[in-house]
């Protein structure tokens, strides 16, 4: 009991001494309103900016495909028994057009995959923050 009675009396003279007792504050609603809107938009930034990246690595990587597969078609040649008399430096070269093809169409399955999965990223966001459109979050 005098252990009870002795904390109680520390803590009135501690709270005399030191300034008073301390009030509880909480931020303001338009503060807190501000911290959220910084939140979403920075990641909301960073979807859209992954997005971005992924899509421009898409239309490059296409169109240097479709290049590979029009130099390959070249080498190819037109003739029905082409692959019969194919020169040697002919079908190495094919065969480098046919790995690059291969390669450059994987990458392109997986970006398609990737920009699939930060598109819906980006609507579940926007239906998890209504209020966000955009650049900006309506207030």
């Amino acid at each position: 009991m005098f252990q009870l009675f002795l904390r109680a009396r520390t803590h009135s003279f501690l709270r005399d001494r030191l300034g008073g007792e301390q009030v509880f504050r909480a931020r303001s609603p338009e503060r807190d309103a501000e911290t959220d809107r910084t939140r979403i938009e920075a990641i909301m930034d960073a979807i859209e900016n992954a997005l971005q990246a992924a899509e421009r690595e898409q239309e490059g990587l296409n169109r240097r495909v479709e290049d590979v597969l029009a130099r390959a078609a070249v080498t190819i040649g037109n003739g029905d028994d082409e692959y019969l008399e194919r020169e040697a430096l002919d079908s190495h070269h094919q065969d480098l057009f046919d790995k690059e093809i291969q390669n450059g169409q994987r990458r392109l399955k997986e970006l398609g995959s990737s920009i699939a999965h930060f598109k819906f990223l980006k609507a579940a966001m926007l239906s998890r923050f209504p209020e966000y459109r955009g650049d900006r979050l309506v207030r």
